[in-house]
């Protein structure tokens, strides 16, 4: 079992899963969205520590308990009722609706987008009475539950990897991000060359402009550092119209994400 840090406003997420590459991405990737994440290889284990970690959410790839997705949703159930996520390997989606009708709350079919993944794991939580905040930064706001951004009360069109950054640079306002930091906080992973940081800042940069100054900040020989407009409040919203924003994270999944190639976790 692998232990984390404890994030203000997250949830208590059980990661399981015996594909050590796989889960620690996973891990990566959730603790970035500030949840508290355990991980461990198999239900057996996960079972044992139920009463000890009291999670909020589980996350399980099935396919490394060698079983079919309704068993392990059958074992589950039986045991608690908590959220829970799987990580299917099916390619027929007839065999994924069998995990859905036993119980699961999202079958995800792999390869998966892991951006995706944080975002559902945000919304279950936040039905369960865990939810994400919309972040304030002068005119900038940003809705991680409903994988919103708006700039000057002008909506921001980004893609996975971006939002993903973005909400990485909000969490670490004014703090210096080196590229390789950026790679493991992002992609899980630096396995990449910095580069693939540096295309994708460019673009989310864009993006943010189009609608006001310049926030992210290159810190020359060091990285990146986003800087909010200081003394500049966000456009008011009425709270109908950010409450519908919250309910279109799910529906936008197929198609804001790209799949993610199984071994190399590469998000594009």
């Amino acid at each position: 079992m692998s232990t984390g840090g404890h994030g203000a406003d997250g949830a208590r997420v059980l990661v399981i899963s015996g594909d050590e590459f796989l889960a620690e991405a996973i891990v990566h990737t959730l603790r970035n969205d500030n949840h508290v994440v355990e991980r461990t290889a198999s239900w057996r284990s996960a079972e044992r520590l139920l009463p000890e970690l009291r999670p909020q959410l589980l996350v399980i790839d099935a396919e490394s308990e060698g079983v079919d997705e309704r068993p392990v949703v059958d074992r589950i159930r039986i045991v608690t009722d908590i959220p829970l996520v799987v990580l299917s390997a099916a390619t027929l989606l007839e065999d994924r609706l069998v995990a859905l009708r036993a119980g699961a709350d999202e079958v995800m079919a792999k390869p998966f987008v892991l951006s995706e993944l944080a975002c559902k794991v945000t919304a279950l939580t936040r039905r369960n009475g865990s939810s994400s905040p919309v972040i304030e930064l002068g005119d900038l706001v940003i809705d991680e539950a409903a994988h919103t951004v708006e700039r000057a009360g002008t909506p921001v069109e980004l893609t996975a990897i971006e939002f993903a950054l973005l909400a990485t640079f909000s969490r670490h306002r004014s703090q210096v991000l080196s590229k390789t930091q950026l790679l493991t906080m992002v992609w899980g992973f630096d396995q990449h060359k910095v580069n693939l940081v540096e295309v994708h800042v460019s673009a989310l940069r864009r993006k943010l402009e189009s609608a006001g100054p310049r926030i992210i900040h290159t810190v020359r020989g060091a990285g990146y550092a986003l800087r909010p407009v200081e003394g500049v409040e966000p456009a008011a919203k009425p709270a109908r119209a950010r409450a519908h924003r919250r309910s279109r994270c799910e529906a936008r999944h197929s198609s804001a994400f790209r799949p993610l190639r199984r071994r190399s976790l590469a998000l594009i």
